[in-house]
């Protein structure tokens, strides 16, 4: 049976929370792990770097010199990328796509391993709510000194919290995110998970059996 603490916002324990085996107890395969943290690795990338080629050059078009009888190589125009300020040949461009389909059911159990992994190792923090007397950046600072929490935190929120969420959302290595939103990659790119208990029984109905 699996069982978590679950903590007020000054971090004294408020009671134990039993944990569905199903979504935070799977076995975690790294192999499936990577393999969807690399496809939305790449669903996020942006694509910035573009090189010009001959026809996007903006040089005149005449021929620089007559084909025969200067002694000098032939030349079409100014925009050939063996000139200076011509075309770049084979350069980046912004047309690639590095997007990867990500299969559905693939991306759940990865979602149930990654939890699991948090679960594990004790990176997963449970709170009671989310509900600070003022929504202000030193109210959320507070409760994580109180929790003793030292690394980056992905602070999950459920959609009637955007006030609580604001609160947070200043802080350096603290990532916000919607508990309906949580994914492998913003998990593994964050040593902690902060989501209530509430939350936690958001993911157990999306995600449980």
């Amino acid at each position: 049976m699996l069982k978590v603490e679950v903590k007020k916002l000054n971090g004294e324990k408020a009671e134990e929370l039993e944990l569905n085996q199903d979504v935070f107890g799977v076995e975690i395969k790294d192999e499936l792990i990577h393999q969807i943290y690399v496809a939305q690795a790449s669903n996020k990338r942006q694509v910035l770097a573009h090189t010009k080629n001959r026809s996007e050059r903006k040089c005149s078009g005449k021929k620089p010199w007559k084909q025969k009888g200067t002694g000098r190589a032939r030349a079409g125009t100014a925009s050939s990328p063996i000139w200076r300020k011509g075309g770049v040949v084979f350069g980046p461009t912004n047309e690639r796509n590095f997007k990867k389909k990500i299969n559905k059911k693939m991306n759940q159990v990865a979602i149930k391993m990654a939890l699991s992994g948090k679960l594990k190792d004790s990176e997963l923090i449970v709170l009671a709510d989310n509900n600070f007397s003022e929504n202000k950046t030193k109210q959320a600072q507070a409760t994580l000194i109180a929790l003793g929490i030292k690394g980056s935190v992905l602070w999950a929120f459920d959609k009637n919290e955007l006030g609580n969420k604001v609160a947070s959302q200043n802080l350096e290595k603290v990532n916000n995110i919607f508990v309906e939103n949580i994914n492998v990659y913003d998990m593994l790119n964050n040593k902690y998970l902060l989501v209530t208990k509430e939350g936690i029984k958001n993911l157990e109905e999306k995600y449980g059996k």
